[in-house]
């Protein structure tokens, strides 16, 4: 997002904490109905720009909003949305983007507020590891002409029982409403959502064989030292690194594998 849209997402992520701060708020049932409004605003385009026309005064946008979610949604939701057509949002698509995030958002205070983050984080990335080492899965999940439904089903099978409910849940809806994203960028994004919930970063580590938990530890702390805050460890297995690990937060990518070392001795060789 850009210009207004970024400092309208700004202060719609500040009330969306305020709100979630409240334990009182039934953060689960918040993300039900913000993912409700969004999906809404995507098949209504003509309401979602009238929500966001800056020639109508910020105060009839909102009380048009009110009128139209006074009866679907619950209060909280409300006055969420509220104050978000409040704001001036430089391209219509813009505000149901930024409502969709929030509705992803409550989902993660449930998780939480639960003590359950750290498991619907790791259940994430393992899902998107599934999905990108079995194509047959991926087509199943994204095909066009299969229902909802179908992919509901299927997917029901595959976590249910198996992966905490709010995993369970957003990945589900990510499903059904990919709202023209790939699968893997969706699942990429819920990940560092998720990150971001516990103002941590995300650092993908590939070793040879799986880190004992001291390694863990170690590894963790000094990544928490070299970037100044604490860093969230997704871990993968890859027999061809040969040894040490590969780290990856961002775009930027740390290598200290022998794989590595070796590539880097043949090229000097080669020069």
């Amino acid at each position: 997002m850009n210009g207004a849209s970024r400092e309208a997402l700004a202060s719609a992520r500040e009330g969306f904490n305020a709100l979630t701060d409240d334990s009182s708020v039934d953060a689960a049932k918040l993300a039900e109905e913000l993912a409700a409004v969004t999906a809404l605003l995507d098949r209504e385009v003509s309401l979602r720009r009238v929500l966001t026309d800056p020639a109508q005064a910020a105060e009839a946008r909102a009380e048009l909003a009110g009128r139209l979610l006074g009866s679907r949604v619950g209060g909280p939701a409300a006055d969420l949305v509220s104050g978000m057509v409040r704001s001036r949002w430089s391209r219509s698509r813009d505000l149901t983007d930024a409502l969709e995030e929030l509705a992803y958002s409550a989902d993660l205070v449930a998780a939480q507020r639960a003590g359950q983050l750290d498991d619907v984080e790791d259940e994430l990335f393992r899902f998107a590891r599934i999905v990108s080492s079995n194509p047959e899965l991926r087509r199943a999940l994204t095909d066009r002409n299969a229902t909802v439904a179908a992919k509901t089903e299927l997917l029901h099978s595959l976590l249910g029982g198996r992966a905490n409910p709010v995993t369970e849940r957003v990945v589900i809806r990510l499903v059904a409403q990919p709202r023209g994203r790939s699968l893997e960028a969706g699942l990429d994004a819920l990940s560092k959502l998720a990150a971001t919930r516990r103002d941590r970063m995300v650092a993908v580590v590939t070793s040879a064989v799986p880190l004992s938990e001291g390694q863990r530890q170690r590894l963790g702390a000094s990544l928490a030292q070299l970037y100044g805050r604490q860093i969230h460890l997704n871990l993968d297995v890859d027999p061809e690194v040969l040894g040490g690990v590969q780290v990856r937060i961002g775009d930027e990518v740390i290598n200290g594998t022998i794989a590595d070392r070796l590539d880097e001795a043949t090229r000097r060789m080669a020069g």
